[in-house]
């Protein structure tokens, strides 16, 4: 069962769905996380796989840049893939001072300067949160194996380089802890598909002290955020079925 976007069966696909940015950190992940990992789909470069991470089945499909992209895949995954569960993985700016380089958020809510929400909703307001169960077995790990798991509001925004010079003091102000630019639609989405979604990011920039990641450091900091969204993927695995 093809979609527009991604060239697969519906079988192909677990029922939960680890989902990067970048379509090279999805072959990364498939390739040092999972077991008997395979290609099921690389329509326009957008590398998915399904494979096995301790006995569970999990997949990694990429969202690309930003709420319209991965809007397209989630669309796709939940309407025409058997998908229940999308945890999304990324990187996020910092707002808060209280948040270090290499902290990992799970966002218990979030707001955006998009109308995406609202024109999917149908409402002019609305709460953009994610699966409650789902959140709280992030948050439960993240107790049990002494992970500094941040929980909050976060920031999706539709302008990477922002020019409102007042929006960083702002959103400390409002108690935000990070920007980002994809959670919105996962959360709207899974609301209009009735589905279930998380979103856990990495913070590798600190937008108010200006401090960020080497390359080196940015990817040993997703290893950990990897490692441990396989760990929730997999207990999420077991909840659903």
């Amino acid at each position: 069962m093809s979609t527009p976007h991604i060239d697969a069966e519906a079988s192909d696909f677990a029922r939960v769905v680890l989902m990067p940015g970048d379509p090279r950190r999805a072959t990364y992940i498939a390739e040092n996380y999972l077991e008997d990992s395979r290609l099921i789909t690389d329509v326009r470069n957008a590398v998915g796989y399904t494979g096995l991470y301790e006995g569970t089945e999990i997949s990694i499909m990429p969202s690309g840049m930003g709420m319209p992209s991965a809007a397209i895949y989630i669309t796709e995954l939940y309407r025409s893939f058997d998908v229940e569960t999308i945890i999304r993985i990324g990187t996020a700016g910092g707002f808060s001072p209280e948040l270090e380089l290499r902290d990992m958020v799970v966002a218990s809510g979030c707001i955006t300067n998009s109308r995406m929400p609202e024109l999917l909703l149908g409402e002019s307001e609305y709460d953009l949160t994610p699966t409650s169960s789902l959140l709280n077995a992030a948050v439960d790990l993240g107790h049990e194996t002494g992970l500094n798991l941040h929980s909050g509001t976060i920031f999706t925004s539709d302008i990477f380089y922002e020019p409102d010079e007042g929006l960083n003091s702002r959103m400390i102000e409002d108690g935000v802890l990070c920007v980002e630019m994809e959670t919105a639609a996962l959360y709207a989405l899974a609301e209009v598909e009735q589905k279930r979604a998380l979103s856990l990011v990495t913070i590798s920039d600190h937008l108010t002290s200006g401090a960020h990641l080497s390359p080196e450091e940015r990817q040993s900091t997703l290893d950990e955020m990897i490692s441990f969204s396989m760990k929730v993927a997999a207990k999420e695995a077991e909840v659903i079925g």
